[in-house]
């Protein structure tokens, strides 16, 4: 195939870009080159979201602009969840679209031909023409990437469409994710050394159970030797100064795994907890209640006093009560967590949540969605605040931002540094000033930065 440029614009998860990252490889590997804008490429292709519904129109929204924007002769293809879950669908009801192509089908099908719309049926009905999960990937640009463990989950939460488009879980061999992790911690031509690794699936905790077998499955479990993510932590963070894992669901956090965790130096735990009322997680298919949530955070807190936390929850959920609202509204005044977020329920084709009784009126959500909000940004203020004086080791994501450990890349706040400290570094600096979510911060005995200046001029006045 001749050279063309290529231009891929990712929605969704962290999940989303390593697969997007895959297809660059593989883009690169066909011979095209990145173009330096949308109206430049000849191939644009969209990897959607479609885990609700605004995500969905997210993505929606997208390929229209972004036919907007490209040439005549470009192709726009589509890919990823959207087009996974509702391929058929969605090239009937979109012409605007060269190609709808799930996941494991090639993205340059028709590139420099007339422009024919195709579309994959689920996974199961048609084989991919190679594995994404196991798609080799280029150089970092940045000084930390993502590694994804798995794909597809086996858990069936009430609330959840993922399953039926991503199958079940799939998890990645040890052997395959070291290989990778030592090649992005080497770096290669056009990229960087990887310093921080960020570990994800759906459901991380669980990584290895699908391929485990007698010890080993049990093992996986929570008993016997040691769990398959445990060992991959270990070994991982044998290679890289900093390895912080995203999406833990509660039950599988065991105090063994908890202690690894701690143990990388990034104590970060990001808890997967959807709500705390109990008989409304049992709604939700859901393990837990809130005084089990306190008391597994307080351990950890016992472990490390530097432990961050971050979680996410529903609001509107059907059959959600004032009480159960009250019980979370209670949790998040007790847990003081540092980050969360909030989502409205949106109810998806093929979940359990249809089938349930006692819809909440959208505008109830909604209220209680910004009383949970309220709480927690004053939380995150106050939390973020007290962070002002002390030093931490900050990784320099680009000239004049970086990240402590409290940081997850692209989801929390960030700390703005001296412009003068080169992408990669990891350096001890003060921290000077809170700006909400953010932080400033400054080497230890240097000239304050012009931001520092003037925010402490601004406060004198």
């Amino acid at each position: 195939m001749r050279s063309g440029q290529y231009w891929i614009h990712t929605l969704g998860c962290p999940k989303n870009q390593v697969d997007s990252d895959k297809l660059v490889g593989t883009l690169l590997a066909e011979g095209l080159v990145p173009a330096a804008g949308p109206e430049d490429a000849d191939l644009i292709v969209v990897n959607t979201c479609a885990f609700i519904e605004p995500a969905r129109q997210e993505s929606v929204e997208t390929i229209l602009d972004l036919h907007a924007a490209r040439r005549s002769d470009a192709r726009l293809v589509v890919t990823g969840c959207l087009a996974e879950r509702s391929g058929p669908e969605l090239a009937d009801a979109m012409p605007e679209i060269d190609l709808v192509a799930g996941f494991g089908a090639s993205l340059t099908s028709g590139l420099f031909a007339d422009p024919v719309p195709v579309t994959l049926g689920p996974r199961p009905s048609r084989a991919p023409s190679f594995d994404l999960l196991e798609l080799p990937r280029p150089a970092a640009a940045a000084p930390w990437a993502y590694l994804k463990v798995a794909e597809g989950c086996d858990r069936a939460c009430g609330f959840c469409a993922i399953p039926t488009f991503r199958g079940k879980q799939r998890s990645r061999s040890h052997g395959d994710l070291m290989a990778e992790a030592e090649s992005l911690a080497a770096g290669g031509p056009g990229g960087q050394p990887v310093r921080e690794i960020v570990l994800v699936a759906q459901d991380l905790a669980s990584y290895g159970r699908d391929r485990a077998t007698g010890r080993g499955a049990r093992a996986a479990a929570g008993g016997g030797a040691v769990a398959p993510i445990i060992e991959l932590v270990r070994d991982v963070s044998a290679l890289f100064d900093r390895t912080r894992l995203l999406y833990l669901y509660p039950s599988a956090l065991t105090d063994e795994l908890a202690e690894t965790i701690v143990a990388t130096g990034v104590p970060y735990f990001d808890l997967s907890l959807q709500h705390v009322s109990r008989p409304h997680l049992a709604r939700m298919r859901r393990w837990g209640e809130g005084e089990r949530f306190l008391e597994r955070i307080e351990r950890i807190r016992r472990l490390d006093a530097r432990a961050t936390f971050r979680s996410s929850f529903i609001l509107g959920y059907p059959g959600e009560t004032e009480d159960d609202h009250d019980r979370l509204l209670g949790f998040l005044e007790s847990a003081q967590l540092d980050w969360a977020g909030f989502f409205l329920f949106s109810p998806e084709d093929g979940t359990h949540a249809l089938t349930l009784a006692d819809p909440v009126p959208r505008s109830l959500a909604m209220e209680r969605l910004r009383e949970c909000s309220e709480i927690q940004d004053s939380i995150t203020a106050i939390r973020r605040d007290r962070l002002v004086g002390e030093r931490r080791t900050v990784l320099v994501d680009a000239p004049g931002v970086g990240r402590t450990v409290h940081e997850a890349p692209e989801i929390d706040g960030v700390v703005h540094v001296p412009e003068s400290l080169a992408a990669g570094t990891l350096v001890e600096l003060s921290i000077t000033v809170s700006l909400g979510i953010d932080l400033e911060a400054e080497l230890p005995g240097g000239p304050p930065t012009a931001r520092t200046s003037a925010l402490a001029g601004a406060r004198s006045s």
